[in-house]
């Protein structure tokens, strides 16, 4: 009876100290293959703060994807919280103020792979809403995501661009921040803006005018300023707007048409203008044939691809109506191209 016991706290003893060696090595695996895809990763140049000569550990983001957006969804941190973490909410050191339908949004979603950029997930449309603006900045704070220190934050909001007030607002707050400016050939952008419309008037079973008829006036035959969507895509109109507040410095023109079809080198001058250390690589962008774009890839697990609603078909256009379109934009464009140094591939 004394054999068989002894014999069967031995067989459990054998059981407890695989598992154990078992859980060790899976500890060690783990750990080392952490290192091996988060490596360190150095903040600095103008946007460090105290901290900014010492090490940030890519690690932060894997911690970025969760602990600090559940934080901002949720505003369930508390004040402890926040301080064990050295969670801060940041006014923005760079703002994409534009176009509408230029890709914005890809633009925010790519650039926050960046362990240094903290974006913020909503639209705040501070500095356009008469309303969101009288509430303070303050108010605007607060709507920002929970960051590091030495990350900086970044929002987006379309109408920034084309709204005459923006520009002076924008400058009170911050008179040397960096402004982020993303647009397509502008009638491809014309064309897009419509597309958006008027899927949203058949979602409610409504009716819509015609592309062509919005963007050429009937009575003169000429192009029609009177609609927005090709108000919108004179682009240096509205960039001589915000030059009476802004140095030309402080802008960047990002290609729209090409970080759809060649994203990693526009990110890689978008990097260089905020002075922030090359992360963002060819692992982090893959071509997802199915949806017709670049998707974003933040890890061996996290991949993420923009919103269905992204990449909409376009209607069919009346050709002359697009040769008459980009014959009225050229002028235009090519004194945005004098102004901004960046000539851009557009008919």
């Amino acid at each position: 009876m004394l054999f068989k016991q002894q014999a069967w706290l031995r067989q459990k003893l054998l059981v407890l100290g695989s598992l154990a060696v078992g859980s060790l090595l899976y500890l060690v695996a783990r750990v080392g293959s952490l290192d091996r895809l988060q490596p360190i990763c150095p903040i600095e140049g103008r946007f460090g703060g105290a901290r900014s000569q010492a090490e940030f550990p890519l690690r932060a983001l894997q911690f970025k994807r969760g602990l600090l957006h559940e934080f901002r969804k949720s505003n369930n941190a508390s004040k402890e919280q926040v301080r064990l973490h050295d969670l801060v909410q940041q006014l923005p050191k760079a703002i994409i103020i534009g176009v509408r339908k230029g890709g914005t949004r890809a633009l925010l979603e790519m650039l926050n792979l960046h362990p240094a950029v903290v974006k913020a997930s909503q639209e705040i449309h501070f500095f356009d809403n008469d309303e969101n603006y009288a509430k303070g900045i303050e108010w605007y704070r607060k709507k920002m995501p929970f960051s590091y220190p030495q990350q900086i934050t970044i929002e987006k909001s379309p109408a920034y661009f084309i709204t005459e007030e923006v520009p002076e607002r924008i400058y009170k707050m911050n008179s040397s921040i960096k402004l982020l400016i993303i647009v397509r050939e502008p009638t491809t952008r014309a064309i897009s803006d419509y597309t958006q419309v008027l899927e949203g008037k058949e979602r409610k079973n409504k009716t819509y005018y015609k592309f062509e008829k919005l963007a050429i006036d009937p009575n003169t035959c000429e192009v029609n300023t009177k609609y927005k969507a090709v108000r919108t895509s004179i682009y240096t109109k509205h960039l001589e707007r915000w030059l009476k507040y802004f140095p030309i410095e402080q802008f960047h023109v990002v290609d729209g048409d090409r970080l759809i079809t060649e994203p990693l080198p526009e990110l890689q001058l978008v990097e260089k203008f905020l002075n922030l250390p090359p992360r963002i690589s060819q692992y982090n962008l893959y071509f997802n044939a199915t949806r017709g774009f670049y998707c974003l890839r933040f890890n061996i697990i996290f991949n993420k691809c923009l919103a269905g609603s992204k990449g909409r078909i376009h209607p069919e256009v009346d050709p002359s109506v697009i040769t008459k379109l980009r014959k009225f934009f050229h002028p235009f464009n090519q004194k945005f191209y004098q102004i901004t140094g960046r000539t851009l591939n557009w008919p």
